[in-house]
């Protein structure tokens, strides 16, 4: 393939870029991740992972199978976007979890 060949699509990153964060030291797809943004975009990764897990395993000479699938980081509660863009002059972190979704929220 191209160097230039789109791999995330959603955060626009091509092998060339992959490959010099392999060159920069990165040897799993969470280091990439950091370096590039890949596997940042709306997909989470979905749609890149097998790829990036085969340019790792190419140029490390590892077999796919220890090459790890990235970390996937949930949400600590769900929070409503209003909480977020509300106009508070005392809004701060703890104000927006404090009034975020109770973890017995019948509404939906």
């Amino acid at each position: 393939m191209d160097k230039s060949t789109i791999v995330c699509k959603c955060e626009e990153i091509n092998i060339d870029e992959i490959e010099t964060a392999l060159k920069a030291g990165a040897c799993q797809f969470d280091d990439i991740k950091r370096l590039t943004r890949c596997g940042m975009g709306p997909c989470q990764s979905k749609v890149c992972t097998n790829m990036v897990r085969e340019i790792i395993a190419a140029y490390t000479g590892e077999p796919m199978e220890h090459i790890e699938y990235p970390k996937n980081r949930m949400p600590i509660k769900i929070t409503r976007l209003g909480v977020l863009v509300a106009n508070q002059e005392t809004s701060s972190v703890v104000s927006v979890f404090k009034e975020s979704v109770s973890e017995v929220d019948t509404n939906g």
